[in-house]
């Protein structure tokens, strides 16, 4: 399928890629909002992260597809109604569509009222996932956009540090290139294991790849 369009060659580029990319057409047929899904389910059927009764907090999770994931991953018979074995909490400075059985809470975590809304929902339980596909809006300054990408895994790690359980697991999502080894001494310091990840579902254009740290030390 060809797309017309009288933009740029490179944006040409990247919507035929987007049109004729095998996991934005399993997404519509899916139902789900994003390809992303398919990244963290690479990632969760790899390591067994995910199991029913967990508490997940989904960091950066509009336009919800990792929350759509979650959902589904926690529900008795995968469906994206009905019955659910989980605390699934979402939460994003942007508005996402509901989705039933994940807790919404717009607003930057850092603050007092969205924090003191996050231990409502978490009744006093401990968070056993993290997961954040969180990223900056990219300016092209690679240096900039690699202190904002730093910033924003910083901002995972110091989240589970005050809310996940010792043995728990956090997922983000980093970029390859500036900035990155520093990423990856971070995650050994603050975890006991830490595993690089690059799901078949990332396009291989993209420095996109995550990191996952399991069990806080």
């Amino acid at each position: 399928m060809k797309v017309k369009t009288q933009s740029k060659k490179v944006n040409k580029s990247w919507l035929n890629d987007h049109v004729n990319d095998p996991y934005v057409k399993l997404a519509k047929k899916d139902g789900y909002r994003a390809r992303a899904a398919y990244k963290l389910k690479e990632i969760d059927e790899a390591l067994g992260l995910l199991k029913p009764g967990m508490v997940v907090v989904d960091l950066g999770s509009s336009p919800g597809a990792w929350s759509q994931y979650l959902r589904r991953r926690m529900a008795p018979e995968g469906a994206a109604a009905g019955e659910l074995d989980a605390t699934l909490i979402a939460l994003d400075i942007l508005p996402m569509e509901p989705i039933e059985g994940v807790h919404f809470l717009q607003g930057d975590f850092r603050e007092p009222e969205v924090l003191q809304q996050l231990n409502l929902c978490l009744d006093g339980k401990a968070v056993d996932v993290v997961v954040s596909d969180m990223a900056p809006n990219l300016s092209g300054v690679e240096s900039a956009d690699a202190a904002r990408m730093s910033h924003l895994v910083e901002l995972a790690v110091e989240f589970c540090q005050a809310h996940m359980k010792p043995q728990g697991a956090l997922v983000v999502k980093v970029f390859h290139g500036s900035g990155y080894s520093q990423l990856v001494k971070l995650f050994k310091e603050s975890f006991k294991v830490v595993k690089p990840f690059k799901p078949k579902a990332s396009r291989d254009k993209s420095a996109e790849n995550f990191l996952v740290g399991i069990g806080l030390k």
